[in-house]
């Protein structure tokens, strides 16, 4: 195996990172088959572009909402513990959705509601995910390699997930895509159970006004850092214009390029492909200095790609441009994750992921419905095109916040030297 092979999958070596990437193998490619059937059967029981970005709302204000609590709380609780409970009831609301859609039973509002419940389990996995890492991981050099492989291992489930699921629907419908994904948490689940962790942060009784105390303490920490003030704005931002682009996938498919959920599927998989090739390319890198340089080329070639993609008239064009789109996209997100993660103080890791998890997906809701009320309006095209001039004008701001950023990337490396 050569060297640069090696270095891009090193953090395999650890045994608990090992475990925990193998379960989500399996798991995130049942996660992908139920965000796909999600937004077909939406749009099949209403026709609506509106009610495709409210779906996307309702799953994801529990994160607006609940992230500035729950990272209290991650900072506090086992980490580990958090995570064997919420994938457990990830599998159940799989569970009732497949039951509902095979039994018939399924309407709109019971969809709204079990993206509620889906969005307010995933507010506490994904900030105690992104507060896990450290624990996975001897060295905590190897800590931006662990944040980008699994990110690359995400979106090898979205380009298989995706793929499957059109084919799933076009032959029996959207339930069996759902109960796919409720079995697949299974692996994840023996995964963890396997694992070894003797660093995990035990639980601690607080009082509520320690509580509220140690909430305030991490804004402050997130606002007097400008490295992580800079970031988390320009990530929040990106998030609302551009992140929630496949809430539109179904329209474009059907209305723009003619297609059906086969049309869709593939589309879906080239923003995987994409974004994989993204996150290996973000795996590869062993120096968390210049990633500054490396989202300011992200968000330009995302904003010229979201421009194409609502000018294509052609579905190879379209999954084409889409490869350009989700690479770029990923070249945003992981580097601000890795830079953030090299940043913070240890003690304030949960709190701080917390807000980083409120400005990429609690920034969701705002985006899902920018998506689903503009292109009602403007339509899908054209609110893809003001997406693109958004990322752009990203572009030409990020880099004058660059010398505070790289500055504390250099010092907090220097300091984990030592």
């Amino acid at each position: 195996m050569s060297k640069a092979l090696r270095d891009t999958f090193r953090s395999l070596h650890y045994r608990n990172f090992r475990l925990f990437f193998s379960g989500q193998c399996i798991s995130l490619i049942g996660v992908w088959l139920q965000n796909v059937a999600m937004g077909w059967l939406v749009y099949r029981l209403t026709g609506s572009e509106l009610l495709l970005g409210v779906t996307g709302f309702c799953e994801n204000l529990p994160m607006l909402v609940l992230t500035p609590f729950i990272g209290v709380l991650v900072d506090r609780w086992d980490r580990y513990r958090i995570l064997l409970v919420t994938q457990t009831l990830c599998m159940l609301q799989a569970g009732v959705l497949a039951f509902l859609v095979l039994a018939g039973l399924v309407t709109v509002p019971a969809v709204l509601v079990l993206s509620v419940v889906l969005g307010s389990i995933m507010a506490l996995d994904l900030t105690a995910r992104q507060a896990i890492w450290v624990f996975l991981v001897d060295d905590k050099r190897d800590l931006s390699n662990a944040i980008a492989l699994n990110a690359s291992l995400f979106n090898v489930g979205r380009l298989l997930g995706p793929s499957l699921a059109g084919i799933v629907i076009a032959l029996i419908g959207e339930g069996l895509c759902f109960l796919l994904n409720s079995l697949s948490y299974i692996a994840v689940l023996a995964a963890l159970l396997a694992m070894r962790l003797t660093r995990a942060a035990k639980p601690a009784q607080v009082s509520p006004e320690g509580f509220f105390a140690h909430m305030t303490e991490g804004f402050r920490y997130v606002w007097n850092n400008r490295a992580i003030r800079y970031t988390m704005i320009m990530l929040a931002v990106c998030s609302v214009v551009a992140m929630q682009y496949l809430v539109m996938m179904p329209v474009f498919a059907i209305e723009v390029l003619q297609g059906d959920s086969v049309t869709l599927g593939f589309i879906v998989a080239g923003s995987g492909v994409g974004a994989l090739v993204g996150t290996v390319y973000m795996a590869g890198r062993k120096d968390p200095r210049n990633l500054t340089r490396v989202i300011n080329l992200g968000a330009a070639l995302a904003g010229f790609a979201f421009i194409f993609f609502a000018l294509s008239r052609s579905w190879w064009l379209s999954i084409l441009v889409m490869l350009f789109l989700s690479f770029g996209i990923m070249v945003i997100l992981s580097p601000s994750n890795i830079l953030i993660q090299t940043i913070v103080d240890e003690d304030k890791r949960g709190r701080v992921m917390s807000l980083y998890a409120l400005c990429f997906s609690g920034m969701a809701p705002l985006g899902s419905l920018y998506m689903g009320a503009a292109s009602e309006v403007w339509g899908a095209p054209a609110t893809f095109i003001a997406s693109g001039v958004a990322l752009l004008i990203i572009a030409t701001i990020y880099p004058r916040m660059r010398g505070a950023v790289e500055a504390a990337v250099a010092a907090k490396t220097a300091e984990s030297a030592i």
